[in-house]
């Protein structure tokens, strides 16, 4: 089978390309920029098996135009995507009353019409094939987060989403689901997380623990699986058992 994961040149949208290429999957992933990291990724999969087809495509899904250049590239290239799974997102940090318009825009832009611009680009190809797996990765603070409207928002709305291309395209022999992550310990997360909100995590999080990148890579396997035909339009949390952002 062919896969398409966005935002997969670093963290979990890495490890979810690795898992894709360990299950013997061809794979095609997009990065935002950072051409490093991209190759990078390339390295680590053409070590695990130098016999599938990889590649790296620089996208900024928030542009129909880039997604409709970049969706044609591969599909011309792949010659069909059955796995779409949209893992890239931003955030831009900011109580509501000092948001700007240019923040919400991009947060909305790249998480949620990012996602629908994907989904509707290769959606008819699925239905062509009576069959398709749609995995679209969320966040606790899809439920609402202090300080992070913007991002919150496109969250709740890609819930929303997935459930709709799931009620819409389950006939087809097409599954739409969400995997929301809780904290995962990434090169980014040790980066950018204060130890403070680390402490807050391992506090409220039943599993008392950070959980790790290949833990959400299997679940995402997982749904791209026919063992997962059944589940459509489900939530799937993993998250060590915290449901909202403390």
């Amino acid at each position: 089978m062919n896969a398409l994961v966005t935002g997969g040149s670093r963290g979990i949208g890495r490890t979810i390309v690795l898992k894709m290429v360990s299950e013997g999957y061809n794979c095609a992933f997009t990065y935002a920029g950072n051409r490093k990291a991209a190759d990078e990724t390339l390295r680590l999969a053409r070590e695990i098996d130098p016999n599938l087809q990889i590649e790296a495509h620089l996208m900024d899904q928030g542009y129909i135009e880039q997604v409709e250049k970049v969706s044609g590239s591969i599909l011309e290239s792949f010659g069909n995507i059955e796995i779409l799974v949209n893992n890239a997102a931003i955030n831009c940090n900011n109580a509501v009353a000092f948001m700007s318009d240019e923040q919400w825009d991009a947060v909305i832009r790249t998480n949620l019409s990012g996602p629908f611009y994907l989904i509707r680009q290769f959606i008819m190809h699925m239905v062509g094939n009576r069959f398709g797996r749609i995995i679209n990765i969320s966040s606790l603070a899809e439920n609402g987060a202090s300080g992070q409207a913007g991002y919150a928002a496109s969250k709740g709305g890609l819930v929303a989403l997935s459930k709709t291309v799931a009620r819409e395209y389950g006939l087809k022999g097409i599954t739409c689901n969400v995997i929301t992550v809780g904290l995962v310990e990434t090169e980014l997360t040790n980066q950018q997380l204060s130890e403070r909100l680390k402490k807050v995590w391992l506090e409220y999080c039943p599993m008392g623990r950070i959980g790790r990148a290949d833990e959400i890579a299997d679940a995402v396997h997982y749904l791209t699986t026919e063992k997962a035909g059944f589940i459509n339009g489900e939530v799937l949390k993993v998250t060590g058992g915290l449901t909202y952002v403390p």
